[in-house]
């Protein structure tokens, strides 16, 4: 009889959280739904502001006198590192502009080792990108605002002195991504920055 009840309570927990996890995804899917109708109506409002080609975020134009230290899936990094010609903390302090344009939706000090982060929506042909900007000095823009390529959005900083200053640059195709790690094996979601902007 004992174990009669065991195999109940386990069928019992299996099928509730199996339906708790149908409920889940349901619910997730939904939110990606509303979150779609809203950057659909956003950029229908502002057709101006849909994205027509990309460049880098520093440097205007093309990364004129930096280079990229550390580059997509070095090291199983998930982003571009952007750094000064000069090395050290010589580009503390410089611009960092939005590499098309979009509609900020986050713009934050997340502290550890990402400091000040911006995330901006890009609608290019019909589809959703998004752009991360990390270890940021400054951030010159706020959340719910729209960019232009090309304009300041922040400066160049070192996470709170974490790191010798350089701009952390990821694109991505999945714009329901959370912030991550910055590092995986799994790349998933996540698209070669510098590869992308000479290609768009």
């Amino acid at each position: 009889m004992k174990i009669l009840w065991c195999i109940i309570i386990i069928l019992l927990t299996f099928f509730s959280s199996k339906k708790q996890l149908v409920t889940n995804s349901a619910k997730e899917s939904i939110g990606i739904q509303d979150a779609h109708a809203k950057y659909d109506a956003l950029f229908s409002k502002h057709p101006e502001l849909i994205a027509i080609d990309f460049d880098f975020p520093v440097g205007k134009p093309n990364g004129k006198v930096y280079y990229n230290a550390q580059k997509f899936k070095s090291n199983n990094h998930l982003g571009d590192d952007w750094n000064g010609v000069g090395g050290g903390n010589s580009d503390l302090g410089d611009s960092i502009y939005s590499i098309a344009n979009g509609y900020v939706c986050f713009a934050e000090d997340i502290g550890g080792g990402w400091g000040n982060v911006i995330r901006i929506i890009h609608k290019y042909k019909d589809k959703y990108y998004e752009s991360l900007y990390a270890h940021c000095k400054t951030i010159t823009i706020k959340a719910g605002d729209f960019v232009k390529k090309g304009d300041l959005i922040g400066t160049i900083g070192n996470a709170d002195g974490l790191y010798l200053a350089h701009l952390h640059l990821e694109i991505r195709d999945d714009i329901f991504m959370g912030i991550g790690g910055g590092y995986s094996e799994n790349t998933k979601g996540y698209l070669d920055p510098t590869k992308f902007i000479n290609e768009n």
